[in-house]
């Protein structure tokens, strides 16, 4: 005799069990758990971007708070990687950082006063900047200092220079005044390259010549963010690709240590430079004994002289090392914010000078400090270029800070709302009294 199932009530099986309902109750929690993760991230980011006016004021303060976040990181991790050659070479530990701090406070000063002037009004400026940008850089080749095989500083006073960090900031002014006043001639390939292209062509060479391949690469993204926020045929630049890869290839092909440090990227090994990939292999040794929450500020073991310039451009590996996932992700974090924040204020220009001019400030930072995060990660070769506000370097520091004033400028401008025009009127009391 074969027995049929009885119908039961909701949520029971047919051989009367309450399993399903238990199962369906478990897979419940977690959709719930996400579904209010969700809601809270929205939230905050609809929160965080406001509506109407508080809109532009939300992004005024997120890329004021994370310039200023970074470069408190940038003294703080100088000071814990800085501390320990400081004390081998006999000086005080807090003597890099105490610098850093110095620059800090005089580019945060630069900041809040090119935050307050209409960027209209730095046009005048252009032409004398990048001509000046161009005899520092000659001046450099005669006079300069030499480091690490890099010629790339002028000492003056106890303080060094770097000419190459002013020409960044002197060729975006530059590229936005020139593409502004040929607006209307930008259809033209000639136009929409010259003179561009000539005169970042010679700051290029000028720095390739103070064998700083690093710099040379951001003022070339530089070139063509400029180029491509002014509205330039987007052809050209398959063409322009072209050229800088077969420049690139060059110069690696005519510099042993170059071609060294590629094929040490790859895997393989360099005849007569064994220890070309040292710097890499410790500054991934660092990030991964890191771990999620890192062995503790100031507990680094690798900026024992294990990573070169740990305090420079190997910065991000003690970040990693000393503060963990955790403490990268920060990083990435406030730099994603700084992303969108300024592409947020690109986005809404109308003048062209404007929209060249923030847009070539964001591909600067940003793409430098992708670079920098790459090559510490290993997904780069070690082509030697610090990290945005947080690497130690006083002229990088404040180059930065200037250009972060300058896109304060534009977003100030877009958060002041229109006075009005209407005549003051007197409380009705006041108006009786005063007839």
């Amino acid at each position: 005799m074969v027995s049929t199932p009885t119908r039961t009530g909701p949520g029971k099986s047919r051989s009367g069990d309450a399993a399903p309902v238990g199962r369906a109750a478990g897979n419940a929690q977690p959709r719930k758990l996400i579904s209010r993760l969700r809601s809270g991230v929205s939230g905050f980011w609809s929160t965080l971007e406001g509506s109407g006016k508080s809109r532009s004021n939300s992004t005024y303060y997120l890329v004021l708070g994370a310039s200023l976040a970074l470069t408190a990181i940038g003294i703080i991790m100088v000071l814990s990687a800085s501390s320990v050659e400081s004390i081998a070479a006999g000086e005080s530990p807090y003597s890099l950082a105490a610098k850093q701090g110095m620059f800090a406070g005089l580019g945060i000063v630069l900041m809040l006063v090119l935050s307050r002037i209409n960027v209209v009004w730095l046009k005048r400026f252009a032409w004398p900047a990048v001509i000046l940008a161009v005899a520092l850089l000659l001046l450099v080749l005669v006079i300069g200092k030499r480091v690490l095989g890099n010629q790339n500083w002028i000492e003056v006073g106890g303080f060094t220079f770097q000419p190459s960090e002013y020409a960044k900031f002197a060729l975006v002014l530059w590229m936005a005044t020139v593409l502004s006043v040929k607006a209307k001639l930008l259809d033209k390939w000639t136009h929409a390259l010259v003179p561009i292209v000539p005169v970042a062509a010679i700051i290029i060479t000028l720095i390739v010549l103070g064998h700083d391949l690093g710099t040379s690469l951001v003022v070339m993204l530089i070139m063509a963010a400029g180029l491509f926020f002014g509205g330039v045929n987007l052809k050209l630049f398959a063409a322009a690709g072209g050229l800088a890869a077969a420049a690139a290839l060059v110069l690696a092909l005519t510099s042993g240590n170059r071609m060294c440090r590629i094929t040490a990227w790859m895997g393989q090994g360099c005849t007569g430079a064994s220890d070309i990939g040292f710097q890499s292999e410790q500054g991934l040794s660092a990030l991964a004994s890191g771990g999620w929450l890192g062995v503790g500020l100031g507990q680094s073991r690798q900026k024992y002289q294990w990573i070169p310039e740990a305090h420079n451009d190997f910065i991000f590996a003690v970040i990693g090392e000393e503060l963990g996932l955790v403490g990268t992700l920060v990083v990435l974090v406030l730099f994603a914010l700084l992303a969108v924040a300024i592409y947020r204020i690109v986005s809404q220009q109308e003048d062209l000078f404007a929209r060249v001019l923030g847009g070539s400030i964001m591909a600067w930072m940003l793409g430098q400090a992708a670079i920098n995060m790459a090559m510490v990660a290993g997904l780069l070769p070690v082509i030697g270029v610090p990290l945005p506000f947080i690497s130690y370097g006083g002229s990088a520091l404040v180059m930065s800070l200037c250009g972060v004033g300058v896109v304060l400028s534009l977003a100030r401008a877009q958060m002041v709302p229109a006075k009005s025009s209407k005549p003051r009127r007197w409380p009705a009391k006041f108006a009786r009294k005063r007839t």
